[in-house]
């Protein structure tokens, strides 16, 4: 107890995805000053009562482009390839090659939705495997586009022409179901959907749905809607408040059991030098705050 009362008069704390910084939660630190999340995204963390309490919130804006980049390919392969498939057969002592015949990269059509950093990594190593790529973002660099040969569509465009369907946008109120009931229709029919980004940017009933008629003819994914209520003891922590979440996790399992979906358990960012990169920067912006300096610092809008 003597611990956690020193914890609550802190100025400075840092926190990762899994802690989250409700309001309830921010008013118990009576000289908070400045978070230090260790983390790209921010959606754990209330802005809002940040705002209204003037605490600064710094973040690690790059660490991982090219290891989440790498890691999305990893799920297209283990899809394009059926090695996901193959493994589970195998492990019955089946290893009849029906049903296994996969797909070249090379000239299939990959569509990036967020074409930031993470995005930029990932349309370079598509290129690579001689991919044609469509990127859809709000914010367009069109030399960019130029330079490393993709195009940017609306998001209906990227949906209906690409092959493969590879999400990485923020978690916000704008993105939040992103991929939905009303335009995963309109998904070219076979095509393959990765998410290295957020659970809440694709509807875990539409995805299922999308799975159960062909519309998708596999999935990827290294996160799930709701995954922040599985703890690291893969204990789900049950609230009766929030039967939406509960409901989600429920269908996320049903997910899990289809042999043409791969997942893994948010570990896109966990390499070696991604975490040692997370580590250097963090300790560069709390050192920044106590020197009067400001270094990373999460710009935001409460409107």
């Amino acid at each position: 107890m003597k611990n956690a009362s020193k914890s609550l008069d802190a100025e400075v704390i840092s926190v990762f995805i899994y802690s989250k910084l409700t309001e309830e939660l921010l008013s118990h630190f009576s000289n908070l000053k400045f978070i230090a999340t260790r983390s790209t995204g921010f959606d754990h963390i209330d802005l809002d009562t940040c705002v209204k309490n003037q605490i600064l919130v710094s973040n690690v804006p790059y660490y991982g482009e090219n290891t989440i980049a790498e890691h999305t390919f990893g799920l297209i392969l283990a899809l394009s390839r059926n090695i996901h498939k193959s493994y589970i057969r195998t492990t019955r002592n089946d290893f009849s090659i029906e049903g296994l015949k996969g797909f070249d990269l090379k000239k299939k059509t990959l569509g990036v939705v967020g074409a930031g950093r993470i995005g930029l990594h990932v349309i370079r190593v598509a290129k690579a495997f001689g991919m044609d790529v469509l990127a859809y973002d709000v914010k367009k660099d069109q030399f960019l586009a130029d330079v490393l040969g993709f195009t940017y569509v609306s998001l209906e465009d990227l949906l209906a022409q690409s092959d493969i369907i590879s999400l990485h946008v923020p978690y916000n109120t704008h993105t939040h179901h992103l991929i939905n009931k009303d335009n995963i229709r309109l998904i070219k029919k076979g095509a393959i959907l990765i998410n290295t980004a957020r659970g809440g940017i694709v509807d875990t009933e539409a995805l299922l749905e999308a799975l159960d008629q062909g519309i998708l003819s596999g999935a990827g994914l290294d996160v799930l809607e709701g995954e922040e209520l599985i703890l690291e003891d893969k204990r789900m922590v049950y609230d009766p408040s929030d039967l939406e979440t509960m409901t989600n996790l429920v269908k996320d399992h049903i997910l899990l059991s289809k042999d043409n979906v791969v997942f893994t358990p948010h570990i896109a960012f966990y390499s070696q030098e991604a975490l040692e990169r997370i580590i250097d920067t963090t300790i560069e912006n709390i050192a920044a705050f106590c020197l009067g300096s400001k270094l990373n610092v999460v710009k935001f809008s409460t409107t």
